[in-house]
């Protein structure tokens, strides 16, 4: 099923169309009030400058004060009753903007920036939080890639409209007053079809004292290093996004001679790019959790980003071009695509970082960890700004601040990929079994979300961890032969992926008593456990006779077995097909098409060796 499908279905649509709703609102009433204030009060230039760089502060303040209480609210209570509650204070807000705008009362409107702030502020925990209790696991990827593409058009679009509805001479205040009033309202309709979203943490005992509650929650954030890097990444992603956005105004003026239409067309290249880029994530994910693609993100990020820099600086020669002039000057089509690469980069990046922290923060307290990163992500945004202005005081340029944004990627983007090897880690075995097969999953329901289990498969070739790897939504402990665990270019990803080497009792009696010893350890832990119950890959392409190892294991720890099998993959690259005599062979079939099956958890008390083997048959079928 398309991701798409979920825009016709009750359980997502609403709540994607409240929440592009209210980013339009937030957009359009900010730029609204910022060109009220630069273009239609006849304020001076140093006035013009506060109120314009208060504005932000106003905005983000709420963040670092309440997004804590926020995150309590949305695991304490059920979900859609609060949504309703902060769109109605929405409509209020709008309400005294209109009056704001009409009596030109600067300090009333900065009121309502703030209470716009604290608007989203109290949406934030939810809006990520909700989804994974209204979609499948298979549905958060695609979901995610919705709710992004969707937020980032209706931001552009809400800027655009602020901007212009401000601008019409006249009645400029009055049409901005009645469109973020009906926004406001729609999006008020639109919530009360957000069908219920249960408390999961009802007995959750309330802290009132922001600063307290604070601390605790980034205390919660940290307790999974994984989630908390996830989060840093997420955060780095909007230092990169504020940098650029704030820099695109002077970039569009000094170095592409542009009018304000150009600078819509940049905003517009770089939203597109994003939206596409968080559409595209579903199906270069197969529809998992694919983190996989937060390093190419990255390196998309700082590739366009430097070539943005190579493709046009220094002063524009000429002035007050607009946006079709523009594209047709030399280099332009080179700038445009630049912009549109990375925020489709932008998107492979913050997309797949979300929905993990969706994927592993446990449910209960997964809204205040959504708060822990509001308030990170509050914190980078402000230091993006004092970057922006810091190299500005230092001569740095608008093209010179995204190419310093652009080189310093490398250098957080390698700081968290130490931090978490997981994620360069998913991005080989991603590349590389995308790059050798064409997968087809089914049954991948079957693997448990929750609680351990020990997966059972044929064994056909040397890729098979790392083919099953990037194919199963939950991460898995894969037992492997001792020699494939220590082959060196793979040792990397298969010890990072915490695998287990084993060895034949004649072999190392040492490693395989460990092995076992880890197993079982993993097992208690919840985790799950695949296996290769051959004990090494088929010679002929049939599966061999099952040892009993899988009894031992099962005698030390019951737990739910899930019979695998792999099919088309004999004769594939990296298959005993393609040796002969100790020497390489072509590959047979590059990109081979290759199934995956998995069938339902077996009761482990229940369990045959001989039956289970005759499953696994059954599944592969008549081919392997």
């Amino acid at each position: 099923m398309s991701q798409f499908n979920l825009l016709g279905q009750r359980r997502f649509a609403p709540f994607f169309w409240t929440q592009a709703l209210g980013a339009f609102n937030d957009n359009a009433f900010r730029n609204a009030l910022v060109m009220l204030v630069a273009f239609q009060m006849g304020l001076d230039d140093r006035s013009v400058s506060l109120y314009t760089n208060l504005a932000p502060a106003l905005f983000i303040l709420p963040f670092f004060l309440f997004s804590a209480t926020a995150g309590q609210l949305a695991e304490k209570y059920e979900k859609t009753r609060i949504i309703r509650a902060v769109k109605l204070f929405e409509i209020g807000a709008m309400a005294l903007a209109a009056i704001g705008f009409h009596t030109h009362d600067t300090i009333l409107l900065l009121v309502v920036l703030f209470l716009m702030g604290l608007h989203s502020t109290t949406f934030g925990p939810i809006k990520y939080a909700i989804l994974p209790q209204a979609l499948e696991p298979v549905e958060l990827v695609g979901g995610n890639g919705l709710v992004e593409m969707g937020t980032q058009l209706a931001m552009l679009i809400g800027m655009i409209a602020g901007n212009s509805l401000m601008l019409v001479a006249g009645i400029g205040p009055w049409l901005a007053s009645v469109a973020t009033i009906a926004v406001a309202v729609a999006g008020y309709i639109a919530s009360r079809r957000i069908p219920s979203a249960p408390a999961t943490a009802p007995d959750l005992k309330f802290n009132w004292n922001p600063m307290s509650e604070t601390a605790r929650v980034l205390g919660i954030l940290r307790r999974d290093r994984a989630v908390f890097n996830a989060v840093l990444g997420i955060s780095w992603f909007w230092f990169f996004g504020t940098v650029l956005i704030a820099q695109l105004p002077n970039y569009t003026r000094e170095t592409l001679g542009g009018d304000g239409s150009v600078n819509t067309l940049v905003l517009t290249l770089f939203s597109i790019g994003t939206g596409v880029g968080a559409l595209l994530c579903e199906r270069m994910s197969g529809r998992r959790v694919e983190i996989g693609l937060v390093p190419l993100g990255a390196f998309g990020l700082t590739v366009f980003g430097v070539d943005l820099y190579f493709a046009r600086h220094g002063a524009a020669l000429v002035q007050g071009l607009d946006w079709l002039a523009f594209l047709h000057g030399a280099g332009s089509w080179r700038v445009a695509l630049d912009l549109t690469l990375i925020g489709v980069f932008a998107g492979f990046y913050v997309v797949p970082l979300f929905a993990f922290v969706q994927a592993r923060a446990p449910r209960e307290q997964l809204s205040r960890v959504i708060a822990g990163n509001n308030i990170i992500n509050a914190l980078l945004i402000v230091l993006a700004a004092g970057f922006g202005l810091g190299l500005g005081a230092l001569g740095f340029d608008a093209v010179e601040t995204f190419l310093a944004a652009a080189l310093l990627n490398v250098l957080v983007a390698a700081y968290i990929f130490t931090l978490v090897p997981e994620f360069p880690m998913r991005f080989i075995t991603w590349v590389l079994v995308n790059t050798l097969y064409r997968v087809r999953v089914e049954g991948a329901r079957h693997v448990p979300e929750e609680g351990p289990a020990l997966l059972v498969c044929n064994h056909v070739s040397f890729m098979d961890p790392l083919l099953l790897m990037a194919n199963l939504r939950r991460p898995a402990r894969f037992v492997m032969y001792y020699r494939i665990f220590n082959i060196p270019l793979l040792r990397f990803v298969f010890r990072t992926a915490r695998a287990i080497p084993i060895a034949g009792q004649k072999e190392d009696p040492a490693v395989l008593a460990a092995a076992y010893e880890a197993i079982d350890q993993a097992l208690a832990a919840g985790e799950v456990v695949c296996i290769f119950p051959e004990g090494g890959l088929t010679r002929d392409g049939e599966i061999g006779a099952f040892r009993p190892g899988v009894l031992r294991i099962l005698e030390r720890r019951q737990v739910p077995v899930v019979p695998m099998a792999l099919r088309g993959l004999w004769g594939s690259v990296w298959s005993r097909r393609d040796t002969r005599l100790g020497r390489a062979r072509l590959p047979r079939r590059f990109r081979a098409r290759v199934e995956l099956v998995i069938d339902a958890p077996v009761a482990s008390e229940r369990l045959r060796l001989d039956v289970l083997e005759a499953r696994v048959r059954e599944l592969r079928g008549t081919l392997a």
